[in-house]
């Protein structure tokens, strides 16, 4: 039964390779051509290894930079308010300013009167966010992408 309809199917395509000798040689030849020509591109350039840095005692930060600082954000959910209280006392004595908006256009529209001291975050869900700078939008991917 069905090792008859096996061995049957082996000898159905053994046939069907020795008569299409030249698609076999292909996809055989294919997959090793492309493997040999990225192990030279990786060997052309090469992975950098940079030194170890030294663990430095950076000081205290100076909050007198951050007065009148302003963070907007969006949407006002129960989560996003936690959040924004921790930003604002955990890490500066005095707070820096948060104020809430119902919409990501209100944040825009604001942003626009407080160009240098405003910074907008726009919560996505409750583990991601985006920074909103007057004009223009910070991605995380820019910045940990590999050069």
């Amino acid at each position: 039964g069905v090792w008859r309809q096996t061995r049957a199917l082996l000898f159905k395509n053994c046939l069907i390779k020795c008569r299409t000798k030249k698609s076999s040689v292909q996809e055989v030849l294919f997959p090793l051509f492309f493997l040999f020509w990225l192990i030279l591109m990786s060997m052309m350039h090469p992975h950098r290894k940079y030194e170890a840095v030294a663990n430095t005692n950076l000081g205290s930060l100076d909050t007198s930079i951050l007065v009148n600082f302003v963070i907007g954000y969006t949407p006002p959910t129960p989560m996003a308010r936690e959040i924004m209280r921790k930003v604002a006392f955990d890490n500066f004595e005095d707070g820096i300013i948060t104020e809430e908006y119902l919409s990501e256009e209100d944040l825009q529209e604001s942003s626009a009167f407080k160009p240098s001291n405003f910074v907008g975050v726009v919560f996505t869900d409750a583990m991601s966010y985006q920074l909103r700078f007057p004009d223009s939008v910070a991605m995380a991917s820019i910045y940990t992408e590999s050069r």
